[in-house]
């Protein structure tokens, strides 16, 4: 086992019950945040821990960083612990579909603590039951606290975004609806629109009918949107940096390695009034 993007879920299934391998369930629901769990304590791939994304994978913090702030580091080692994953182990992360909420973050948070071994389950837990493949309700067995840093060089703070407005457009990309990042709707945040220089890509387009795009297809529109920039040079963003992992998960599948997450996103940038916002495509 070594998957380090995703995992199929006829793959995973014949390593079951393999030593080493360990399963997350990242299901998570914005208007019932409690669902998720709720869910994995009646069902769940087996022995599959279960990360919460407003208690696990982010903490509270200040209005600057975004509606969900990374986890500190002593919060996610412990969260590691308790769901039994060890240095040497392969991880597999999933949540009820696409991967959005919020496996691919938690895959990004650990691939950040220095885990390579980490992918995501493409399809979710609606693919592996449409499958008619096990659930059961075993819990896993906690470890030692995992010991991991964080690698800060890996996001972009609210600085750096700022320091890079004057750039030609596309040098930072969008995970959010259309209609979102155009400023025609926001359900969420006191502001409506995008940060200048963004383009949109919204995370639904790395899906057909469910499961990712196949390498190929991901390169080939994910190099159209660089317009020519080296991946390592461009900042993915979207809500409060969850869903924008879904593109780092995507570009990375492609073969497009470096890009970085502005984890407190649209969020955190409107947390300052006095930022620019920019409106329409």
């Amino acid at each position: 086992m070594h998957w380090t993007t995703l995992v199929s879920a006829q793959d995973l299934a014949a390593h079951l019950g393999k030593p080493g391998l360990v399963l997350v369930d990242c299901r998570h629901a914005l208007s019932d945040v409690d669902a998720g769990e709720a869910a994995w304590a009646r069902g769940h791939l087996p022995g599959a821990g279960h990360a919460h994304l407003e208690r696990d994978l982010s903490r509270p913090g200040p209005a600057s960083e975004g509606r969900h702030p990374m986890p500190s580091q002593a919060q996610f080692a412990a969260l590691l612990g308790r769901l039994g994953v060890t240095p040497g182990d392969q991880v597999v992360a999933y949540d009820e579909d696409s991967g959005a909420m919020a496996a691919a973050r938690f895959w990004w948070l650990l691939r950040l603590f220095g885990h390579a071994r980490v992918a995501v389950l493409d399809g979710g837990l609606a693919h592996w039951r449409a499958l008619g493949l096990p659930l059961d309700t075993r819990e896993p067995t906690p470890v030692p606290a995992y010991p991991g840093r964080f690698d800060s060089d890996a996001c972009v703070s609210t600085d750096q975004v700022q320091a890079r407005l004057g750039e030609a457009p596309g040098w930072l990309l969008d995970a959010r609806s259309p209609e979102r990042f155009r400023g025609e709707v926001e359900p969420l945040d006191p502001v409506a629109g995008h940060i200048p220089g963004a383009g949109n890509r919204p995370f639904p387009a790395n899906l057909c009918e469910g499961r990712f795009q196949p390498p190929d297809e991901l390169l080939r529109q994910f190099t159209a949107l660089l317009q020519g920039r080296k991946p390592g040079d461009v900042v993915l963003s979207c809500g409060s940096g969850v869903t924008a992992c879904h593109n780092l998960l995507a570009m990375e599948h492609a073969g497009l390695h470096g890009a970085r997450i502005y984890p407190a996103s649209w969020s955190g940038w409107v947390a300052d009034r006095s930022r620019p916002v920019a409106t329409g495509t």
